[in-house]
């Protein structure tokens, strides 16, 4: 079993990467970014916003000029757009192979944006990749098409008997098919 602990590792933390992709969003939607804009865009205060902002700007990853405007150094913004960048690919997966509705995926892609490893995001990217290439296929039309269709059925109580059997099934095998001891 994998170390729970892990997430610890990430470089920044939930709130942090809130900061460093609204900024980002804020320079390339306005050209320019200020405190108040951050607090405004994320719907708290200025002094949450300075107190997060001063973390990030000891660590390197956010620049504040004399004219009190914020920008990212060239870490914030790789921080910045790879956690926008697997926010999409994660929505992508959540809403268009799943089928869970956009406010939904919008909402579990923002808990597991900063969560996840590159490699992860990076897999997630290549099965999307490959799902576009091959959407064409009816198998896989109409196979999307069923998981949608569960996935728009809100259940009554998670797990679904169907889901908790396939979750113990899949308990039972290793990465490489085998039946593990029970």
């Amino acid at each position: 079993m994998s170390d729970w602990r892990e997430f610890e590792q990430n470089p920044v933390s939930h709130s942090a990467a809130h900061h460093l992709t609204t900024i980002q969003w804020l320079l390339d939607d306005q050209g320019y970014a200020r405190v108040s804009d951050v607090a405004r865009h994320l719907g708290i205060t200025r002094g949450s916003v300075s107190v997060t902002l001063k973390g990030l700007r000891q660590r390197g990853l956010v620049v504040e000029d004399d004219h009190k405007h914020l920008s990212l150094s060239e870490q914030g913004v790789q921080i910045a757009r790879g956690i926008r960048t697997k926010r999409i690919l994660i929505q992508a997966l959540f809403r268009e192979v799943l089928g869970v509705p956009d406010e939904v995926a919008e909402q579990d892609a923002c808990k597991v944006e900063h969560l996840i490893s590159d490699q992860t995001a990076e897999a997630t990217g290549g099965f999307l990749v490959g799902l576009e290439k091959i959407s064409s296929d009816s198998q896989w039309t109409h196979l999307l098409e069923s998981l949608q269709r569960l996935a728009a059925a809100t259940p009554t109580s998670f797990p679904g008997n169907e889901t908790q059997e396939l979750a113990l099934r899949l308990e039972k095998k290793d990465p490489q098919g085998e039946d593990q001891p029970s």
